[in-house]
């Protein structure tokens, strides 16, 4: 399984280049999947709802299955540290890409994704993981290709060509 991630600051657009380059990848005949960090906590459960009461009484895990999807939640507990990226990936199903958003520190090679508007440096400009930069526009002193941030088929190519897949 090729692991492939895209990272940058917020608000510079990471999630709109996945959801774009997701489909560009798929039509080539890929599998992917997607791991997506989040700095803040997240509920994918509601209170009120089954599973939900489940984890609230103490569960450690619950799935939750349907004829359409499965979900398991994980509650980490009291101190329990958040798993690494190796752990993460550990437990997923294996396919033929699997894309990272976050994970700015991780050694997998990514592109960063960039806007001036957001006026934060560049991260390429200290980080060898980072093996492009998809921008909106000009990126002053870089030192990897930039791609075109709304070309999300010229974004898949690159990082088709880049894992060695074919597609």
């Amino acid at each position: 399984m090729k692991i492939f991630g895209l990272t940058g600051w917020s608000g510079s657009g990471k999630t709109a280049l996945m959801v774009r380059l997701i489909p560009a990848l798929t039509a080539r005949g890929l599998r992917v999947s997607t791991v997506k960090h989040a700095h803040k906590g997240f509920d994918i459960d509601h209170p009120g709802k089954d599973s939900h009461n489940h984890r609230a009484a103490g569960a450690t895990e619950v799935l939750v299955s349907s004829p359409r999807r499965w979900a398991l939640m994980h509650e980490l507990r009291d101190d329990e540290p958040e798993l690494t990226l190796s752990e993460l990936v550990a437990k997923l199903s294996p396919v033929d890409l699997l894309l990272i958003e976050g994970f700015k520190r991780e050694p997998h090679e990514k592109i960063e994704v960039w806007r001036a508007a957001v006026d934060k440096p560049l991260i390429a400009a200290g980080d060898s993981s980072i093996v492009a930069v998809a921008s909106d526009g000009p990126v002053p002193d870089c030192p990897v290709p930039v791609l075109d941030l709304n070309d999300a088929e010229a974004v898949a190519a690159f990082v088709v060509e880049r894992c060695g897949l074919a597609g």
